[in-house]
């Protein structure tokens, strides 16, 4: 696994790439107050080894600086900008998207912006309409979820929120709760503030609207996202007709049992090779 820093204008964005070479090439993207490493189990595993992965820090996060304009960067827009930037100085003009949580809004903000974007799947994403009972609709009322927005963080709100989000039966590893801490607290506040007040897309209409295949894969056992709701949405492009739902797995599949995700990602990537 190659890693490096990439120069944009947001911030510079640390990187990390899988040694496969077959395309098409995937772009991974974490959720709130994590990093790149959360996908290490495809980085470093069959996928990684297969495909032409790159992992990236969201500006705020992980080895990734603090973006130089919060206000810019810090919501859905500034983030998928950043996004799209990294894959431009990366010289790839065609690239599918897998986006985790806070990753998975960032990608179907992508979609609207790009044609670069050929393919998402996301996870542990609802794609909500506009204003609070929309957004409300698509999760499910929890003890963590006002976390979310919280600029400053305790010690103990920090190793509930990175064992909370990446699975109570998941593995625990340090660099979860390094993650959390380490995140720059204005990248939660400012883009919990502007997605609530509407900045961006609305997107349960660019999921249902999408130009591109879009898969679903959904932990069964989601303490956050209403399964329900993600269920229910009309999609125009929904990747083999259904939203996926892996049973006994949480808010991070990919982490809590990759061998099971992965074999849906494979199979993605797979359908999308064929027909690009």
């Amino acid at each position: 696994m190659n890693e490096k820093i990439v120069q944009t204008s947001h911030c510079n964005i640390a990187i990390a790439e899988s040694a496969g070479s077959a395309s098409p090439v995937v772009l991974m993207l974490h959720g709130n107050s994590s990093c790149k490493e959360v996908f290490r189990n495809q980085l470093e595993g069959p996928i990684g080894a297969k495909y032409h992965c790159i992992a990236m820090d969201l500006p705020g996060h992980g080895h990734s600086d603090d973006a130089s304009n919060p206000e810019a960067t810090y919501c859905m827009p500034g983030y998928a900008d950043a996004a799209l930037e990294v894959m431009q100085q990366l010289s790839h003009t065609k690239f599918v998207v897998l986006g985790w949580s806070l990753g998975g809004h960032i990608g179907l903000e992508m979609i609207g912006k790009s044609d670069a974007v050929i393919g998402l799947m996301i996870t542990g994403a609802p794609p909500v309409g506009m204003g609070d009972e929309a957004v409300s609709a698509g999760f499910k009322p929890s003890e963590h979820m006002h976390l979310a927005g919280q600029r400053d963080f305790s010690g103990d709100e920090v190793d509930a929120y990175a064992r909370a989000t990446c699975g109570v039966n998941a593995p625990f590893e340090a660099f979860l709760k390094t993650a959390v801490a380490r995140t720059d607290g204005r990248a939660r506040e400012m883009m919990f503030s502007s997605f609530m007040a509407g900045t961006g897309c609305n997107q349960k209409h660019a999921a249902e609207q999408s130009p591109v295949p879009l898969a679903i894969v959904n932990g069964g056992g989601e303490p956050f996202v209403n399964n329900d709701y993600v269920v229910s949405l009309t999609y125009d492009n929904l990747w083999e007709n259904k939203v996926h739902l892996i049973e006994e797995i949480g808010h991070a599949p990919f982490w809590e049992s990759p061998d099971r995700f992965d074999a849906y990602l494979d199979r993605f990537l797979e359908d999308l090779q064929e027909t690009s």
